[in-house]
């Protein structure tokens, strides 16, 4: 069975994998056999110099996800690296935290414009190329706000739960044509965008006592689904968002 998990000769981008998930995600293809491209607003030489030790081609691009004239340029410097992607993941996000009565008209169009625009765009240019190409993969990083309103977080709510309905929107569109687009929803996970949660002690005890596996995510639990999603075992899942989350939903 070790080969329809096997990615070798397909290239992956992945955006926002400078660090957190999106760096693990990344590693993980790597170590699966695929060369990878880590898009980031900051460097990702780290990124890319833990892929290539396991012997596959990287390459980082620095740039900016929201400035969405610059996304077909992102695109065309990622073919550099092997002239084809074959799996896309839009990790790329922001959150912002603030009652909703207080959320300000800015923290809404700016956590939207990057965690659902930029990746309808980056999806919509990618899906081209891999209709081109008659196959290819897709893995939205959905969350458990896809399905939950969240506390003090309006607008990262929304946008999450919009990247899950775009997930079933292009694979409804796309399967006929050798395209997966899946997503994944991680649940409550030790990185940096749970910082400000873990530092309320209480918060974090009630949210622990709620997961079955009694224990927060870490980005070893992520990779066996993202290889999944970005392999031939999955070639007749589509329009799917895997809970990646302890149980959280389950409870």
């Amino acid at each position: 069975m070790s080969h329809m998990f096997d990615l070798k000769g397909k290239t992956a981008l992945i955006t926002g994998s400078a660090r957190g998930l999106g760096q693990g995600i990344a590693l993980a293809l790597a170590e699966a056999g695929a060369d990878v491209v880590s898009v980031s607003l900051t460097s990702s030489d780290e990124t890319v110099h833990e892929a290539e030790a396991f012997g596959v081609k990287a390459l980082g691009i620095e740039a900016d996800l929201s400035d969405h004239s610059k996304l077909k340029a992102i695109f065309d410097e990622s073919l550099k690296l092997t002239g084809h992607i074959d799996i896309l993941v839009n990790n790329a996000g922001i959150i912002r935290r603030a009652p909703a009565k207080d959320h300000s008209a800015q923290d809404w169009f700016d956590v939207i414009n990057l965690n659902l625009s930029t990746a309808f765009l980056l999806s919509q240019i990618a899906g081209r190329h891999m209709l081109e190409r008659g196959s290819g993969k897709m893995i939205n990083i959905c969350s458990m706000l896809s399905y939950q309103g969240g506390i003090n977080v309006p607008g990262y709510t929304a946008s999450k739960h919009g990247i899950a309905g775009l997930t079933k929107a292009f694979a409804n569109e796309w399967a006929a044509s050798g395209i997966n687009v899946n997503g994944i929803a991680p649940g409550y996970m030790s990185t940096d965008n749970t910082a400000p949660i873990r530092s309320d002690e209480d918060r974090t005890r009630s949210i622990t006592d709620r997961i079955p596996a009694g224990r927060w995510g870490t980005l070893e639990d992520v990779k066996g689904p993202a290889v999944f999603l970005a392999s031939a075992a999955s070639d007749y899942v589509n329009g799917h968002v895997l809970c990646v989350d302890g149980g959280w939903m389950a409870r």
